[in-house]
Parts: structure tokens; C-alpha cells; sequence
């Protein structure tokens, strides 16, 4: 897992303070899977593309500097497998 550095306010830190059972991290979470829901992504979805875009050699790094949304990584993933898939033609 990746840490990453969230800026919060004063009354953020002092209500988890407050609260020190409440996981942030969860919060967190949460609060992007319902930007995703706004967005129309589906977090499975998108999970399955990093995983099969992963498999097909491309770092998280790679993968971010080759797209910007949810359609980009889905033509990034689709254009690699019908790539390997006219290769394996080739082959035969």
C-alpha cells in the first residue's frame, strides 16, 4: 500500500483526536468511492483495469502518465490486449 499525504484542518486533527477510534483512512476511502459514484466509476471496474494493466507490465507511474480518467486507462488496457491478441496471430 501506498501512503500519501492528506492536508486536514485544526478542527479535522482535533475531532480525530477527540475520536481516536474513527479510521481516517476509511474516511478517506469513503469520500473518493463517492466522488467515483459521482463520476459514474465503478471502483470494481477500476480495480480490474489497474490489475490487468498491471499484468501487461505497466507501473502504477506508467499507468498514471499515460491516463487521465477511467476511459483512458480502459483504451490504455483494451489497445495492449488487442495488440498481444493480433501477436499470438502472427505467431500461429
Amino acid at each position: 500500500m501506498i501512503t500519501r499525504s492528506v492536508t486536514i484542518e485544526d478542527i479535522d486533527d482535533l475531532y480525530l483526536m477527540w475520536n481516536d477510534h474513527i479510521n481516517a483512512s476509511a474516511l478517506y476511502r469513503r469520500a473518493l468511492r463517492e466522488e467515483m459514484d459521482v463520476r459514474g466509476v465503478d471502483p470494481n471496474e477500476l480495480r480490474e483495469l489497474l490489475e490487468r494493466a498491471r499484468e501487461q507490465g505497466y507501473t502504477l507511474e506508467e499507468i498514471a502518465e499515460h491516463t487521465n480518467h477511467f476511459a483512458d486507462l480502459q483504451s490504455l488496457v483494451e489497445t495492449q490486449q488487442s495488440q498481444r491478441t493480433a501477436g499470438d496471430d502472427v505467431d500461429d
